[in-house]
């Protein structure tokens, strides 16, 4: 098993939402039904779809506040 990707974790920190009902919301923090949503329907191409698919991940495997020290202050 490979180690994550650091940039991988940090994206999911800083990267916001381009488009939709949660524009501007980080990706790890819009909420587990949307992800939900989108795994069922598909994830959109490229980055922002793994993105999404690892931050889906790690909310329904109770693995999201491990990248709480990451936010800095929030």
């Amino acid at each position: 098993m490979s180690e994550p990707d650091p940039q991988v974790l940090r994206d999911l920190v800083d990267y916001r939402m381009p488009f939709g009902k949660y524009q501007g919301q980080r990706l790890l923090d819009l909420p587990e039904a949307y992800l939900t949503w989108f795994k069922q329907k598909g994830w959109p191409d490229g980055r922002l779809g793994m993105l999404m698919a690892t931050a889906f991940e790690m909310k329904i495997n109770g693995l999201a506040r491990i990248l709480d020290p990451l936010r800095g202050g929030e």
